[in-house]
């Protein structure tokens, strides 16, 4: 049985955005996939995970939410940066 539909870690948030690469509209079984992808979780919630993250971006793309204001790199000492690293890691 999986956990709180609310309660992701950073490693499921993760896994579950690589099963979404992974696992397009036309797979079949893909919620399956993606539920033992991820792990910990059952495909009820991962499907509910992936309609609140589609909510989530048509709320950014309408311009209900605003985007953060980044600075450039050494223009503060506060915050994060990434190193090149991290980044490429990212992509």
């Amino acid at each position: 049985m999986g956990s709180s539909s609310n309660n992701w870690t950073t490693k499921q948030n993760k896994l579950f955005e690589n099963a979404l690469v992974m696992y397009d509209k036309d797979t079949p079984d893909r919620w399956q996939n993606m539920a033992r992808a991820v792990g910990g979780k059952t495909v009820e919630e991962v499907k509910r995970h992936y309609e609140m993250l589609v909510e989530d971006v048509k709320h950014i793309e309408s311009g209900q939410v605003p985007l953060p204001n980044y600075r450039k790199a050494g223009a503060s000492n506060k915050g994060y940066s990434f190193n090149d690293e991290e980044q490429r890691a990212s992509f």
